[in-house]
């Protein structure tokens, strides 16, 4: 996983912080926007606004619907995403620099985890 997401689609992400333990992200999107192919390590997401969102890796697709104001688990994959609502993306990513120790599993996860 090395597509980082501020460089493969630096008009909707942005770093607001970072030392050696973890990446803060802030993401924005406009309903009808996509992002290209882009890797997320172990993080987690903090939505700021209700959405609507279509993810998609290696063949899957995923549709996301999430209200303001959730904390979720985000485990490491690569996928690209289309807001598929009426209203913004507006989400913060707390992106982990350590992997989660002997993790292994058969199909890469799409999406966040189900709290």
């Amino acid at each position: 996983m090395d597509q980082d997401p501020v460089a493969t689609n630096p008009g909707l992400y942005r770093v607001v912080f970072e030392n050696e333990r973890v990446r803060v992200l802030e993401y924005t999107d406009q309903p009808g926007e996509k992002t290209v192919e882009h890797s997320h390590p172990d993080s987690v997401m903090i939505t700021l606004s209700s959405f609507r969102r279509r993810l998609s890796a290696h063949g899957r697709e995923a549709d996301v619907e999430l209200p303001s104001g959730l904390a979720r688990w985000l485990p490491a994959q690569s996928h690209s995403g289309e807001n598929t609502g009426d209203t913004e993306t507006h989400t913060i990513f707390v992106e982990l620099k350590e992997a989660a120790p002997g993790r292994e599993s058969a199909e890469e996860p799409l999406g966040p985890a189900p709290s």
